[in-house]
């Protein structure tokens, strides 16, 4: 499977930027860097124009030295005694993480999760445009769901190639997903994200990301059951 670090593109005016584009940044940083991004916009619409690292890392959850840290692997140190320039290290942050392309996401499964994604309004907001969804059922096909009308998933090449979609969210059912998932890939998508409970396999060069609700909550009931007081059961 491919790697899923981020190679970020350089941004005119952004010094820093080039060189950042031609280094990897570790994927726990990548990871972090949506945090702070995410923190950013806030503070933009707050119309907060400046903001300190330990403002930045509070908001974001992390310590200042790991958002220091971070922040070097995009070229971006601040001003000691100034601080970040809310706007401009969103922009940097996001072009670290490719957000200044043109990311098209197509939909394959239009049940209660496809659905609810492809109403999410905060795709759009954070650069994703959602240009089709698609289903097998026929008692499903041709209804709309948000502004987007639900496409048979037979003519899956077709659509993707027609809409220019360049991402694709999986929320299919473990026994048909690799084949559909198979389909993609071979219709030229390089970005997978799946909600399959299935481990799926993809060719070297593609991206795949699986969110697995199951294993978080398993996770989150481990911690859990950790955190009680001694005597406690889970």
């Amino acid at each position: 499977m491919a790697s899923l670090d981020s190679t970020p593109q350089a941004v005119p005016g952004l010094p820093g930027a080039a060189v950042t584009a031609a280094k990897q940044i570790p994927p726990a940083a990548v990871a972090r860097l949506t945090l702070y991004l995410r923190a950013l916009n806030t503070l933009l619409a707050e119309g907060v124009e400046r903001v300190s690292s330990e403002s930045l890392a509070e908001a974001s959850g992390v310590s200042s030295a790991t958002l220091r840290k971070d922040l070097s692997h995009v070229g971006s140190y601040g001003t000691r005694g100034v601080g970040y320039e809310v706007q401009y290290l969103s922009r940097h942050i996001a072009a670290a993480l490719g957000l200044t392309h043109d990311w098209k996401v197509a939909i394959v499964g239009a049940g209660n999760l496809g659905k609810a994604l492809a109403r999410y309004g905060g795709f759009e907001s954070r650069g994703f445009d959602v240009v089709a969804i698609f289903d097998a059922d026929q008692m499903v096909v041709g209804n709309e769901v948000g502004w987007l009308r639900v496409s048979d998933v037979a003519d899956l090449e077709t659509v993707l190639h027609r809409t220019g979609a360049n991402m694709v969210v999986l929320a299919l059912p473990a026994s048909v997903a690799q084949d559909i998932c198979d389909r993609v890939v071979a219709a030229g998508v390089r970005s997978v994200l799946s909600f399959a409970p299935i481990m799926l396999q993809v060719p070297e060069g593609v991206n795949l990301r699986k969110v697995d609700m199951a294993t978080e909550l398993q996770i989150l009931a481990y911690h859990a059951q950790r955190a009680q007081a001694p005597g406690q059961t889970a």
